[in-house]
């Protein structure tokens, strides 16, 4: 079972995106082109908390 963590080499803001995107072996991009669209499709501030949120509670990488 794979597990969520923030990137420490695909990282732009805080490495979500990237996380994601190689748990889910996809391109990050696409993850934060999507991450963009909902954004605006629902309103930045929503998205803004949730992502501060996985700031805080998804860990970082480990070597």
């Amino acid at each position: 079972m794979k597990k969520i963590y923030r990137s420490k080499k695909d990282v732009k803001i805080a490495g979500i995106c990237g996380g994601l995107g190689e748990m889910f072996n996809i391109d990050p991009t696409i993850i934060r082109l999507l991450f963009v669209f909902a954004a605006v499709a629902t309103g930045v501030f929503p998205l803004l908390i949730t992502y501060i949120i996985g700031w805080v509670i998804i860990p970082e990488e480990t070597a």
